[in-house]
């Protein structure tokens, strides 16, 4: 490590090969435990909770496990950039604990934050204007599978990468709390894409669990619904702003029934071209 000031290019000449390792095992180990538990669950009773009829592909697995490395890079780049800025003062760095209660306030507040700015951000990348460029790559995928969690297209990677930074130049983040955040996400994300249903029945209608989001919540986006569902963690903002799915509940009962034949939904999910 480096304990004096230096260019961009000295941190990426030290610290690149060891960012891009900690990101790739991060999505690696995240997606893969996802897809072992599914993997899994589908030779159980469990296997009725598939959310679509279709099976995704060896070619989408692929491509998405490609695009996913893409991600990483990109978020190498911004990763350099993040600890450049530390490095000059711009950001905090990975500041030590200020004592369990705050630390856990400020890890609840990132996850809040960026559950805000996925929200937002996602729904732009929607805009016709911006739809092709940013993110049509990512509903390649049409049947999500955990492999889709960094499936993106460079821009919406970037787009995806920039939060960090920008929440270091505004919060001093002890390094356990950043470390979580980022095993929360990927895990969350990954579960979001499992195309399995992994959480309880009755989640969805529960006056509590319905405002965390469900496996079900995102791939009726993935499925065609592209002005529906646009939240991460939470159902918050798809709740306040109107666009949550009208038959989400129902569907999310359908796939958890307790009778494999009413599982399935009836969705047809069509290519993104």
């Amino acid at each position: 490590m480096i304990l004096t000031p230096h260019t961009i290019l000295e941190v990426a000449q030290h610290r690149a090969v060891g960012m891009f390792t900690f990101d790739l095992l991060r999505y690696a180990m995240g997606a893969g435990i996802v897809a072992l538990v599914v993997w899994g669950l589908r030779r159980t009773s469990w296997a009725s909770r598939k959310i679509q009829k279709r099976e995704a592909t060896g070619a989408d697995i692929r491509r998405e496990v490609m695009a996913s490395i893409r991600t990483v890079m990109v978020y190498t780049v911004f990763g350099v950039l993040t600890v450049w800025g530390m490095s000059q003062g711009y950001l905090s760095g990975m500041e030590p604990s200020y004592g369990l209660a705050i630390d856990v306030s400020i890890l609840i507040a990132l996850l809040l934050v960026h559950d805000a700015y996925f929200y937002w951000a996602h729904r732009t990348m929607h805009h016709p204007k911006l739809f092709k460029t940013f993110h049509r790559f990512h509903h390649r995928t049409i049947t999500p599978t955990p492999w889709a969690a960094y499936s993106f297209a460079v821009p919406e990677a970037a787009v995806m990468a920039v939060f960090m930074p920008m929440w270091l130049a505004l919060v001093p983040t002890p390094g356990w709390v950043t470390f979580t955040f980022l095993v929360v996400m990927i895990l969350r994300n990954a579960m979001g894409h499992a195309g399995l249903e992994l959480h309880a029945r009755g989640w969805a209608s529960h006056p509590v669990l319905k405002w965390i989001s469900t496996t079900t919540h995102h791939d009726l986006h993935h499925a065609g619904s592209f002005n529906h569902n646009f939240g991460f963690y939470l159902t918050f903002w798809d709740k306040v702003m109107g666009t949550e799915h009208p038959d989400y509940v129902a569907t999310y009962d359908r796939v958890t029934a307790a009778t494999p034949k009413t599982a399935s939904t009836e969705l047809a999910p069509s290519p993104v071209l």
